[in-house]
């Protein structure tokens, strides 16, 4: 009854329906699709066990033109990692797995290169292990990839290659990590590693539309997938996955059971808050570097909050923040689509839910959304100044936090929506910090990538004076 009653309340309607969160959190995804070209998507917010919004917005197919509702399961591509962290969180809880033990402990078939790397290692991207199968830069399709037919496949065309780093000295995100979880999982369980998925997450947790593998089960509505081709949506198929890369792979869910799945976790039913506030901090590499992920999870921070989470590509991504503790403080973000033209970063997306949620905690995200407003509104004479002003007036970044959250978002710009909106952020930069050679090298850059190689040299010179003058 208890776990039930959680269930109807994460899902329920929007408590503040009509009101002015919903209203601005449903315009805020119009803009997104407007801006990046997204056929359909799906956002849910929940605070500390609260729905805050749940809504859809646009197609779930674009030949058809079918409506996307909240029934529709979107693929979920990397988040099904999720899965395989939650899992090994539970033996570490139980003791029936050791993080930094060699992970040949539980799997004793790995290639001998691979016996001294730690659970810990695979789980966080940084044993150095190379990938299984050649991406051509991300250019495969469903089309011409090809697999190994198995495991021992797998493990035996990787045996002679070495390391890519030293285990434990960089991050570098392999999918092979997680067909290794997912075998260790698999061999603890004795039986394939969907069957333990299955039992100990999707149907302990009642996820109705939940799966893993190629095959849709009946009665269930796939949205279909798009890419960005040259500002083009085209329909993609996905990849061919074997059983074995289901660990990293082939996830389906609908917005509402990826909801429950991660009310679950920060809730302590699947693995103890404890457990969880132990294991999600900051991984140090040897160097002293922090590395990418804790436990599996993206991590990061932003304000007080700690959040961990993880993307499908460029097309969904969760994330969690809390402040301090699991009993504290506690957001859920969930951002599905089916694709768009421009490959948005699915970081934009949630980072612009986040900016009218609670920008006063939240207030990189929130001047990151406004940048980008502003790098799309026509130029007009005296913006710059008045836009800096205006930041000025409105931060309670430092300096140093200012400076270098106008100077990410510029190059984020740069990436998703192109050189010329970008350029403006980029000279916002330098009227807010004249004196900061990194700012004038960020706008050089972008000059030069626009092919006006004279600007971008003076600029350049100008940056080389500014740093030579600090030290």
């Amino acid at each position: 009854m208890a776990m039930m009653l959680a269930i109807a309340l994460l899902v329920s309607p929007c408590a503040l329906a009509g009101g002015a969160l919903s209203r601005t959190l449903a315009r805020q995804m119009e803009l997104n699709r407007e801006r990046y070209g997204i056929p359909g998507q799906a956002l849910l917010v929940a605070h500390n066990g609260r729905v805050l919004f749940r809504g859809v917005d646009g197609e779930a197919d674009l030949r058809t033109h079918e409506r996307l509702t909240t029934d529709f399961v979107f693929p979920g591509y990397s988040l099904s990692k999720l899965f395989v962290s939650a899992l090994v969180m539970q033996l570490v809880e139980s003791g029936q797995v050791a993080l930094d033990a060699p992970a040949s402990t539980y799997l004793p078939d790995l290639p001998a290169r691979w016996k001294a790397i730690s659970v810990r290692d695979f789980l966080d991207h940084t044993s150095g292990v190379p990938d299984y199968f050649d991406t051509h830069q991300g250019k495969e399709t469903a089309g011409n990839t090809q697999f190994p037919p198995d495991l021992q496949a797998v493990f035996g065309s990787l045996a002679d290659v070495p390391l890519l780093f030293l285990p434990g000295t960089k991050s570098r995100y392999t999918q092979t990590n997680y067909v290794v979880l997912a075998a260790l999982l698999a061999k603890h369980y004795g039986k394939p590693y969907a069957q333990v998925a299955q039992e100990r997450i999707i149907d302990r947790l009642h996820l109705q539309h939940t799966w893993l593998g190629m095959a849709t089960p009946p009665k269930q509505r796939v949205v279909s997938s798009y890419i960005g081709r040259e500002g083009h949506l085209e329909e993609e198929t996905d990849l061919p996955w074997p059983a074995y890369a289901y660990g990293h792979a082939t996830l389906h869910i609908s917005l509402d059971d990826l909801a429950r799945f991660l009310q679950a976790m920060t809730s302590g039913e699947l693995v103890s808050k404890s457990t969880l506030q132990r294991l999600w901090q900051p991984r140090m590499l040897a160097d002293g570097q922090r590395g990418w992920f804790a436990i599996g999870w993206e991590y990061g921070e932003s304000g007080a909050y700690r959040q961990v989470g993880h993307d499908g590509g460029t097309r969904v991504r969760v994330r969690i923040l809390f402040d301090g503790t699991l009993d504290g403080d506690v957001y859920i973000f969930i951002y599905l689509t089916n694709g768009s033209a421009k490959n948005v970063w699915s970081r934009m997306l949630v980072d612009s839910a986040m900016a009218v949620v609670a920008p006063d905690r939240f207030p990189v995200e929130a001047l990151s959304e406004a940048l980008v407003g502003y790098a799309l509104r026509p130029p007009a004479e005296g913006d710059t100044l008045a836009q800096a002003k205006r930041i000025r007036a409105g931060t309670t970044l430092s300096d140093m936090e200012l400076e270098r959250t106008i100077n990410t978002a510029g190059y984020t710009i740069r990436e998703n929506l192109g050189v010329d909106p970008a350029l403006r952020v980029f000279v916002l930069n330098t009227v807010l910090f004249p004196d900061s050679a990194n700012a004038w090298d960020s706008l050089a850059e972008a000059h030069a990538a626009k092919g006006d190689t004279q600007g971008a040299k003076l600029l350049y010179e100008k940056s080389r004076r500014l740093s030579s003058r600090q030290r």
